[in-house]
């Protein structure tokens, strides 16, 4: 899987352990970003701070179906397996469309989603390709589309922050779990 090797749960700092273990509960697997960024644990405290202040963000008038939408579009421009296959199966979940992921990964110009979403989406793709262009005209576009400064800051970090996990991700060879692939696309049987 990775060309780097995976560190056993055991060798790890208690710290990290508790959180792989938290997501284990929550998921029912361990998804391969956790062990594979372990094996630097102060980068991986590091990486999934910023993380979790991006995505896990309570005061955003981003709702997480927008902010997984951002990386899923984003993480396919940089050709990103991880990251599309991961945050669009998160992506199916939250915004309940079996197929919204497959459509923004491929094309979210013809995806099924709002104008606002394609607003979000054509500024997030200007900064993942060429941030060197943004003025305030993509300001006033956002701003059309109900989205404040904030809004558009958090736009652009999540497309920034996710940048780099793509190109963690893709250097090191890192893969999806299995898992991933089926989660969102059809619904969960009652118990």
């Amino acid at each position: 899987m990775n060309r780097y090797p995976t560190p056993e749960i055991k060798d790890l700092p208690q710290d990290i352990v508790d959180k792989i273990l938290e997501v284990q509960e929550k998921a029912g697997f361990v998804p391969n970003v956790f062990l594979s960024l372990a094996r630097r644990p102060a980068e991986w405290r590091a990486f999934f701070a910023y993380h979790d202040a991006l995505m896990l963000k309570e005061d955003s008038n981003l709702s997480k179906g927008d902010r997984e939408m951002i990386v899923t579009t984003t993480s396919a421009a940089n050709h990103c397996l991880y990251c599309v296959i991961a945050h669009g199966a998160i992506l199916r979940i939250h915004e309940k469309k079996p197929l919204v992921a497959d459509q923004v990964a491929i094309n979210y110009r013809k995806a099924d989603i709002s104008a606002r979403q394609r607003a979000m989406l054509d500024f997030a793709m200007k900064v993942c390709l060429h941030s060197h262009t943004i003025d305030e005209n993509d300001f006033t576009a956002l701003h059309a589309h109900g989205f404040n400064d904030e809004d558009i800051w958090d736009i652009a970090s999540i497309t920034a922050f996710f940048g780099m996990s793509n190109r963690i991700a893709n250097f090191s060879g890192m893969l999806p779990n299995a898992e991933f692939y089926a989660m969102g696309r059809t619904p969960k049987e009652k118990k």
